[in-house]
């Protein structure tokens, strides 16, 4: 387990500093914003959706470490998933940094690093804000999200 930690450490340190699809993209006709106002993450996402699928996704803002490595490996993780795979993966995740679900990294693949989130239950609302902007996002729904 002491691997998957440092793993963990080092994810959340790269997508910390070198976010990943970090940008709006073209064409998009999906998104939403997000604030968790205890650690004070702000963040807009994007993405483009057809024929029920994630094309792409993308997002700006500004927030810790693991707000940003959350929102940058959740872009990565959706893009050509259907709308119902998002979905689940959204529960396994949210499951995973919550304790519920043992990291399984065939299910959640590099998300599974975020098992450790659960160990530090301040920083939950942290990891899972891009993930329920993302929701609000693939529902229509206008209104900013917030963690609190």
């Amino acid at each position: 387990m002491s691997e998957l930690r440092e793993l963990y450490q080092e994810m959340i340190l790269d997508h910390g500093k070198h976010p990943r699809n970090f940008r709006f993209p073209e064409n998009a006709n999906r998104g939403s914003e997000g604030y968790n106002p205890l650690c004070g993450d702000r963040l807009t996402l994007k993405l483009v959706v057809e024929n029920d699928r994630v094309v792409d996704a993308g997002f700006q803002g500004s927030g810790c470490a693991i707000s940003t490595a959350s929102a940058s490996t959740m872009t990565e993780a959706i893009k050509g998933k259907t709308l119902g795979e998002v979905d689940a993966l959204f529960q396994s995740f949210h499951e995973l940094v919550t304790g519920k679900l043992e990291p399984d990294p065939e299910t959640l693949g590099k998300l599974a690093v975020f098992s450790g989130v659960s160990d530090f239950p301040m920083r939950v609302k942290c990891a899972t804000l891009a993930w329920h902007t993302l929701r609000a996002a693939l529902a229509g729904q206008n209104q900013q999200v917030s963690t609190e």
